[in-house]
């Protein structure tokens, strides 16, 4: 088989119409998560898809979803682990579906449920959905399940990190047996593979990059620091890189911290957390995507799901609570062959959660130095020795 990114749309099996669609949108060489499991997923095949972060995944399900709906009058359903996430993919699943006459709804937290039932009455064919939203909706009995033929589990390990697993085995209860089913995930639990066995039927296995791969486009680079020169370090930083930067910290809290140091300074700056209302958060996810702002400081809730093209640089003020989340942190640059940068901070104290995080790389992060500022190194280790207590005669 000839490399995948030498490959059109073309062969693998799409309708002409979304072929033209798919040619309008500027669309050229298919991702190599799309070419393999586009013509798997239009054969109507269960499918497991493990891909990094940014490297297409919506249109790997979203264009099998839409043609094989075509051709009933079945519906389509995608649940996802956020509300950022659940906008983005039913804005490009719309895209798709409208050239076919398709209608959307997104169904998720903070938002109108009067808006979300009048959607509904629309008879939309794909409901894009968080877990949480849609169970509210099953309980007042504004929507009904019974004609979903496909189900989409998009960004699954995601889901199941943020503790939403009773919620998605209390909606499969609502779905019809004879389904198509499509996990999409950057990495592969035991809770996925658990999910897999009792819910799809002798799922294809497509796999792009081994669990816990960085994009290949993002140079990495590690300064070890003492905390109280981070703030400065940040602001050496952000005069030496003119682009666009995605800034993560651990906390709610230290995001707010942060956007106020920031503002002052004449940087443009806006928070997405989930302190924040979801008009608020929208607002600053579409600045920052049309220059508004040109720095976001997020928390974790925004490590996946925020897909903007172009993100020069990706900052960890603060390591990731969970080792794996680095990597879908640095994913949200380098994406689409283009290049990024991830810089991290790490205190002296901080030796076992980096060594945690290039266990799940598979691969050293290099160390950088700022001439500006003394060069720190990780704490040795504490040993403990063991002395026999002294008897007492």
């Amino acid at each position: 088989m000839n490399n995948p990114n030498q490959q059109s749309f073309y062969g693998l099996g799409i309708a002409p119409k979304i072929l033209e669609l798919i040619d309008r949108m500027k669309f050229k060489i298919p991702t190599p998560i799309q070419y393999k499991a586009i013509p798997v997923a239009i054969e109507g095949k269960d499918v497991i898809g493990i891909a990094q972060t940014g490297t297409g995944k919506t249109l790997a399900f979203g264009i099998p979803m839409i043609q094989r709906l075509a051709q009933s009058q079945a519906r389509g359903l995608v649940l996802v682990p956020t509300r950022e996430l659940a906008l983005q993919v039913e804005e490009t699943i719309r895209k798709v579906g409208q050239a076919l006459g398709m209608h959307t709804a997104v169904l998720i937290g903070g938002a109108s449920m009067y808006n979300q039932v009048n959607a509904l009455r629309r008879h939309p064919r794909v409901i894009v959905a968080t877990p949480g939203r849609l169970i509210d909706h099953l309980g007042q009995r504004t929507v009904n399940l019974n004609d979903v033929r496909i189900l989409v589990l998009d960004e699954a390990d995601r889901m199941l990190d943020m503790g939403f697993a009773p919620q998605i085995e209390q909606i499969l209860k609502y779905l019809p047996k004879e389904r198509q089913t499509m996990l999409f995930s950057a990495s592969i639990p035991e809770k996925i593979i658990n999910i897999a066995a009792r819910h799809m039927k002798l799922p294809v296995s497509v796999e792009i990059a081994p669990s816990g791969t960085a994009a290949k486009n993002v140079i990495q680079e590690l300064f070890i620091i003492m905390k109280e020169e981070k703030s400065q370090l940040l602001l050496k930083l952000l005069e030496q890189y003119r682009g666009t930067v995605l800034l993560f910290s651990r906390t709610k809290r230290g995001a707010a911290r942060i956007t106020r140091g920031l503002r002052p300074l004449g940087h443009s700056v806006a928070e997405i957390h989930s302190d924040r209302s979801l008009a608020q958060r929208r607002e600053a996810l579409e600045g920052f995507k049309t220059g508004k702002y040109r720095i976001l400081v997020a928390t974790d809730i925004a490590a996946r799901g925020i897909d903007v093209k172009g993100i020069e640089l990706v900052i960890n003020y603060d390591l990731p609570d969970d080792a794996e989340n680095y990597v879908h942190r640095i994913g949200r640059t380098g994406r689409m062959e283009h290049e990024g940068r991830a810089i991290s901070f790490a205190t002296p104290d901080q030796r076992g959660e980096v060594r945690n995080i290039e266990k799940v790389m598979h691969n050293a992060l290099p160390v950088a130095r700022h001439p500006l500022f003394s060069s720190a190194s990780f704490a040795a280790p504490v040993v403990r020795t063991f002395r026999p207590r002294r008897r007492r005669h």
